[in-house]
C-alpha cells in the first residue's frame, strides 16, 4: 500500500469485475492509510491468499518480489494469478516465474509508467507480459489504472520495457541539467528557458511536468519528490544490470548514475531525481541553493 499501490488498490476496488478486495502491507502506517481510504485489510494473510483467484503486488525491489513470489507459491491455490506491478530486474522476475509455474500459479508481469499523481488520476501507461490468456481476461481490470495498455509478449518483455522508459525519463533530466546550466551560465533567464524548451521540438510530457515544479523563478523552484534520487538510483542499477547481460554500452546512463551518487553525497537524497540539475550547477560554479 505504498504511494503507487494505494491508489491502484482504490481503483481496483471500484471495478465491477472484482467482487471483494483485501489489502496488506507490512507497515502498519500504510495499513492505517488503507483503512482510512475505505479499503478492507486482510486479517489472516495465509488464509486469504489460499482463497484468492487474483493476487496483485506493488513492491519496492527484487528481494521483496522474490519473497512474495515464494509466499504465493507456497500458499496460493493452483490456477491463481499473481499480477505484479513492481519495477524489478528481468533476472528476478524470471526466477519468480519458475517458482510460481512449479506450483501451478500463473504470473502476469504488469509494469506501469507514471508517478503517484498519475496513479491517482488513472493516467498510468500499462505494459504487460506473460500468458496471453491471462492478459486478455484481466485487461478490464488493468484499465482501472489507465487507458494506454500494451501487451508485449509471453515472458519478461514488460520488465525490460519499463527500464527502457525509465532510462529515457532519467536521461531527460540529465539532458536538462546540462542544457539549463549552460544557459544559466550564459545569462539566460531561468523561467524563460523552461518556457522555450517546453514549446520547442524537444518539449515532451515529462519536460512539461517538470517545468511546473522547476520552471518557477530561481529561489522558488520546487524539488519536492515524485520519485526520489535513491529510487532512481535503484532503477539505474537495474538498467545497467540489463545492459551488462545484453552487452549494450549505456555510456550516458552510466554517467548519470554517477551524478545521482553525487546528489546523495551532496545532501539531496530526499529530493526529486531532477536534483541532478543541482549537481551540474555545482560543477559549473553556479549557486544550486536557489
Amino acid at each position: 500500500m505504498g504511494k503507487m499501490g494505494l491508489p491502484m488498490a482504490l481503483h481496483l476496488q471500484s471495478n465491477s469485475a472484482i467482487s471483494e478486495l483485501l489489502v496488506f502491507d507490512p507497515a502498519e502506517e500504510r495499513l492505517a492509510l488503507a483503512r482510512q481510504s475505505g479499503l478492507k485489510v486482510a486479517q489472516a494473510l495465509s488464509t486469504d491468499l489460499a482463497k484468492a483467484d487474483l493476487i496483485f503486488s506493488s513492491l519496492p525491489n527484487d528481494e521483496a518480489l522474490l519473497g512474495v513470489a515464494q509466499q504465493v507459491a507456497d500458499e496460493a491455490k493452483r490456477g491463481a494469478v499473481l499480477i505484479d506491478t513492481s519495477t524489478v530486474s528481468v533476472h528476478a522476475s524470471a526466477r519468480c516465474h519458475a517458482l510460481l509455474a512449479a506450483k501451478g500459479v500463473e504470473y502476469l508481469r504488469v509494469t506501469v509508467s507514471g508517478n503517484n499523481h498519475m496513479a491517482q488520476a488513472k493516467l498510468l501507461t500499462i505494459m504487460a507480459s506473460g500468458p496471453q490468456a491471462c492478459f486478455d481476461a484481466l485487461s478490464p481490470m488493468l484499465a482501472s489504472w489507465g487507458s494506454k495498455i500494451f501487451y508485449l509478449g509471453e515472458a519478461e518483455q514488460s520488465r525490460l520495457m519499463k527500464l527502457v522508459v525509465n532510462l529515457l525519463i532519467v536521461q531527460t533530466s540529465a539532458m536538462l541539467a546540462e542544457g539549463l546550466s549552460l544557459g544559466r551560465a550564459g545569462g539566460l533567464d531561468w523561467s524563460q528557458m523552461w518556457q522555450v524548451i517546453g514549446e520547442s521540438a524537444v518539449g515532451s510530457p515529462i519536460i512539461k511536468a517538470k517545468a511546473a515544479q522547476l520552471g518557477l523563478p530561481l529561489g522558488q523552484r520546487d524539488f519536492t519528490p515524485t520519485f526520489t534520487v535513491p529510487q532512481m538510483q535503484k532503477d539505474l542499477s537495474l538498467m545497467l544490470q540489463a545492459a551488462d547481460a545484453l552487452n549494450v554500452p549505456l555510456v550516458q546512463t552510466s554517467t548519470t548514475f554517477e551524478w545521482m551518487k553525487s546528489a546523495v553525497a551532496q545532501g539531496d537524497a530526499e529530493l526529486d531525481y531532477a536534483a541532478v540539475i543541482k549537481v551540474i550547477e555545482r560543477m559549473s560554479g553556479l549557486p544550486s541553493d536557489l
